[in-house]
């Protein structure tokens, strides 16, 4: 969905934030964005290092030489 907007489509966007919102508070809520990407980000990858960590169902079977 994202990917047919277009730079013509990006502009109209940030044209009508900034109309919206004002130069005041885009900033700010452009920060806040970024804080929130960058924590999402993080517990994602806390995440993936769990399941990487875990153990596997099989245990290894020890063979030994008669």
């Amino acid at each position: 969905m994202l990917q047919n907007i277009g730079v013509p489509g990006l502009i109209l966007v940030l044209v009508l934030a900034l109309i919206i919102l004002g130069p005041s508070k885009l900033p700010e809520i452009g920060r806040s964005f970024g804080t929130a990407l960058q924590e999402f980000k993080n517990s994602t990858r806390v995440l993936m290092e769990d399941t990487d960590e875990t153990p596997s169902k099989e245990e290894p079977t020890s063979q030994t030489k008669s």
